[in-house]
């Protein structure tokens, strides 16, 4: 293919990710997927080599690009067939990311394979919401290995129906996995669809020559680095079970157009659940070196053949089952993003910003009382700041591309009333040019419920850069009283729980 049509190839793939996130989102029940759009879709090659992805969640779909190789090697497939999965060992992020997986077969002949990952509120945890401050894989819900869900077409009811008995709204739960599976479907009929009017031949020689291109527009990027060895250290408040200041190290070495990412020397694997697989912390590093290439670098597996990452098993970045890694794939994936930036920012400082707000913010809450509900979200803060601009005030940053729940969903949904949702004011690093502000969101409860926050930069302030000052830290708190940053607990009617998300990292000195 010329630069012409392999540029209106690679744009049909990525059309194919849209319209199934479109299906995905309008389909759905709960206000996770179809609200704030936490899922994300891609298309990947027969060998699962990742080549198009729509602009969905990060940390989802570095993920799955460092791992479907491995899984789609698991089974012979058959037409019709759509694999389940949701464990953190076997390229997934934590149980209540759920993946379908779909080969697309053309005469007989596998050609690619479509996937779609959705957040499930409730995964069948004791802890509403399936987000629980626990100590091994097991307090945190069902884990399904990779296990058939559809054959041949036709939906493997045992199989469904165990998945939806594990939970505790099956109306949501499977109204969800109908929309995940509708997806996959569209996915499949427009992935067929293109290859009919290309043939085989043609799309499979496509679909190589993206990842080749991704690989030489990558090469040149990181090519266009000094050369040299950099480090950087920062923290995590906690793990939730007493360990705090939790140690996170990386050797950051450049050598032509090869990165070495060598996570050495990071804290072992914790009692708490902020364990990363390895999948995860890869899907970090691939966020930010894609960050640095052009923006027309296709989002595939060859851009990122370059990047060499090494974390020793046990440790922290590569923790082994039954860790707990809930919290894992948000609130360290975060960290692992400034541990990196860290390292750049000794190189070329005009190019990266300040720390953003390090964390995801996550709430999770409801009751087992009655029908009982389960909720779960994310809370947008402050950007860091960098040599072009401000750092953005109130956004998700990094790791997560959802949106806010809208206040008119949460309050028709739950027993719940937001009493204030505003901009921090001031919580941004001061500097030449600010950090962006964080936010402030509080919850009035019109019923009793379980609450669990999974949160950080509570106590490590998310950092400035070239002589900005920190962002502000977060605060939690219950009717006043500050809480603890990973804590369960119980609230009652009239109680009002506040979030204060950090403020992003100042740029250069003022």
């Amino acid at each position: 293919m010329d630069s012409i049509e392999l540029g209106l190839f690679a744009s049909r793939l990525e059309a194919v990710c849209d319209e199934m996130g479109a299906m995905l989102q309008q389909a759905a029940f709960s206000p996770n997927i179809r609200d704030r759009l936490d899922y994300s879709c891609a298309v990947f090659d027969p060998g699962g080599e990742l080549c198009a992805q729509a602009a969905h969640i990060p940390v989802h779909l570095g993920s799955m690009a460092y791992a479907m190789h491995d899984l789609v090697k698991c089974r012979a497939w058959r037409e019709g067939d759509m694999l389940v999965v949701n464990d953190p060992y076997r390229g997934g992020t934590h149980l209540p990311d759920v993946t379908l997986v779909t080969p697309v077969f053309i005469r007989d002949s596998c050609v690619g394979f479509i996937a779609n990952r959705a957040h499930h509120a409730d995964i069948g945890a004791d802890s509403p919401g399936s987000m629980p401050v626990g100590s091994t894989i097991e307090d945190e819900g069902l884990l399904i290995p990779p296990t058939l869900l559809v054959e041949r077409g036709e939906v493997i009811r045992p199989v469904l129906d165990e998945i939806i008995a594990a939970t505790h709204n099956p109306i949501v739960t499977e109204g969800d996995f109908s929309a995940q599976i509708s997806a996959n479907r569209t996915g499949v009929e427009r992935v067929s669809a293109l290859v009919s009017g290309s043939g085989v031949e043609r799309w499979l020689s496509g679909l190589a020559e993206i990842n080749r291109y991704g690989e030489r527009m990558a090469r040149e990027a990181l090519s266009a680095l000094p050369d040299g060895e950099y480090c950087f250290t920062d923290y995590m408040d906690d793990d939730g079970q007493g360990n705090r200041d939790i140690e996170l190290r990386v050797r950051l070495t450049i050598h032509g157009d090869r990165i070495d990412v060598d996570f050495s020397g990071s804290a072992g694997q914790v009692e708490g659940n902020i364990n990363c697989p390895l999948s995860v912390a890869a899907a970090a590093v691939f966020y930010v070196f894609r960050c640095l290439m052009d923006e027309r670098t296709p989002a595939c597996a060859g851009s990122f053949r370059s990047i060499h990452i090494h974390a020793p098993p046990g440790c922290l970045l590569n923790a082994c089952a039954p860790a707990a890694v809930a919290a894992g794939n948000v609130e360290t994936s975060s960290r692992v993003v400034d541990l990196v930036l860290g390292a750049l920012a000794q190189v070329i400082p005009e190019r990266v910003a300040a720390a953003s707000q390090g964390t995801m913010n996550n709430l999770a809450m409801g009751s087992r009382l009655g029908s009982g509900w389960d909720y779960y979200e994310t809370i947008g803060g402050g950007m860091g700041a960098g040599a072009d601009g401000g750092g953005l005030n109130g956004v998700q940053t990094h790791m997560t591309n959802t949106l806010n729940t809208p206040i008119e969903v949460l309050e028709s949904a739950y027993p719940l009333r937001i009493r204030r949702y505003a901009l921090r004011n001031g919580s941004g690093g001061a500097g030449r040019v600010r950090g962006g502000d964080g936010l402030v969101r509080e919850y009035e409860f019109l019923a009793s419920a379980e609450v669990t926050l999974l949160t950080e930069r509570r106590v490590h302030a998310p950092w400035g850069l070239a002589g900005g000052q920190p962002g502000a830290a977060g605060k939690n708190l219950l009717n006043g009283r500050p809480l603890e940053p990973k804590i369960t607990c119980t609230v009652k009617a009239g109680d009002r729980l506040e979030i204060q998300s950090p403020g992003g990292g100042g740029y250069g000195e003022n």
